[in-house]
């Protein structure tokens, strides 16, 4: 597998962001140099795929009780607002 990369000092990499985040999200490799000195390295992201997660996996397991579902007293209220 051939890997493009492309070498940029810090003003054109400033200059012309949008441009090089296209060319990185397509598969290039981009070296950031300060003064022609190689400082970071920009690659795409390796992003891994995922599935989205079924519903009711836990289905039967647990038992929510009704009083979850009643208002919080004032005291818990306040000590979430930071005023406890």
């Amino acid at each position: 597998m051939f890997v493009t990369m492309l070498t940029v000092n810090v003003a054109d990499a400033k200059a012309h962001l949008s441009e090089y985040l296209d060319r990185v999200e397509a598969g290039e490799t981009l070296v950031i140099c300060r003064r022609n000195v190689p400082i970071a390295e920009l690659r795409p992201a390796v992003v891994a795929a995922r599935e989205p997660r079924p519903i009711g996996l836990m289905k039967g397991q647990f038992e929510v009780s009704a009083s979850f579902f009643e208002p919080l007293d004032d005291e818990i209220l306040n000590l979430f607002d930071g005023r406890g």
